[in-house]
């Protein structure tokens, strides 16, 4: 059998993990031949490929980012764009996929499947929000960079006397604002399932400095203030519909020193949190994720994603998966309300 292998949508620690699982697994337990397709979708679109043998994964698991490139790519964007990537999986002897990716990435992988094509998905983001999963890799290497800023940001906040607001990614679900500002001590966490009302968030943050402390304010870039609109960085939509998100730090710390009159800084994370080298746990699951991703091409089980359920990897519906996206539960939030200010 001959199995491809790519990655798409968002770099996320832990990629590396997971090619590298499913390439050793697959040659040493089954005797199989890989070959990985560069730039997400775009690479069975156009061809654009790679052998992927034991020895360009043995050096990879501790690696950011995907040796395999990663884009935003639609095929279902591109004309005749599905009878294309059939004809270079025919062209190439490609029997099975192994699709890595987040919502988009994996919905294209469950319409493939609907159009006969053999696919198993891997879960991956950074933002934890793909449904039938409790967690997808890269969550946690990005709640912990995130986590370090803050703690970094709470001494030199405290050495001014300055309000800092912290923007990490999230565009529909707040999971990394959540975790992040709970165990770096953040004094308002706001997320974008739950609109926030600026003149609480200033109240809040007067009550931090009257304790004299300096307030540290961690919101999702996907968080809207009440009547307000979400914060462009560009207009422009990628191939799934997508603008690009990101400016409500800034724009929150300015009202925050407008209102207060104390002085406010903002510091957006961006791209820091999906880069370097992925935690322990993240290693761990990506590898978790590789293993059981080869059980299910070699069961010819298609149509399906691997997915952690408590501490068990189960196979889930690619429709299942991709379904709806996974947001913070009002509960959830509201645990952590107690902390504010």
């Amino acid at each position: 059998m001959r199995v491809g292998v790519l990655t798409g949508g968002g770099d996320c620690p832990g990629l590396n993990a997971v090619i590298r699982a499913v390439v050793r697994k697959g040659i040493e337990v089954h005797g199989w031949d890989f070959v990985g397709f560069r730039n997400g979708w775009n690479g069975p679109l156009t061809g654009d490929s790679r052998p992927l043998g034991l020895n360009d994964v043995e050096d990879i698991l501790t690696r950011g980012g995907t040796i395999l490139r990663s884009s935003r790519t639609n095929p279902y964007k591109v004309e005749g764009g599905v009878d294309k990537i059939k004809q270079v999986l025919a062209d190439q002897g490609v029997d099975a996929l192994i699709a890595i990716g987040g919502e988009d990435t994996l919905g294209v992988a469950k319409r493939l499947t609907d159009d006969g094509v053999g696919v198993v998905g891997v879960p991956k983001t950074i933002d934890n929000d793909l449904g039938a999963t409790d967690y997808t890799f890269g969550f946690d290497t990005a709640v912990s960079i995130a986590t370090e800023a803050i703690d970094r940001l709470h001494t030199t906040a405290e050495s001014h006397h300055r309000a800092l607001v912290v923007e990490v990614m999230g565009r529909h679900a707040g999971w990394i604002a959540l975790h992040s500002g709970l165990a770096g001590g953040a004094s308002v966490i706001l997320v974008p399932e739950r609109h926030f009302n600026v003149d609480q968030v200033v109240s809040w943050v007067e009550r931090r400095f009257e304790k004299e402390f300096a307030p540290i304010i961690v919101v999702a870039e996907g968080a809207l203030p009440e009547g307000g609109e979400e914060k462009l960085l560009t207009g422009e939509k990628d191939a799934f519909g997508h603008v690009r998100l990101g400016g409500i730090g800034t724009w929150l710390a300015d009202e925050i020193a407008h209102r207060t009159g104390k002085e406010s800084r903002a510091v957006v994370l961006g791209h820091v949190q999906r880069g370097g080298t992925p935690t322990a746990y993240d290693r761990v699951l990506a590898t978790r994720f590789g293993l059981n991703a080869v059980d299910a091409v070699a069961d010819g089980d298609f149509g399906v994603m691997v997915a952690l359920k408590g501490t068990d990897i189960v196979r889930v519906k690619l429709s299942e998966a991709t379904a709806e996206l996974k947001t913070v539960p009002v509960e959830r939030y509201q645990e952590a309300e107690v902390f504010f200010g």
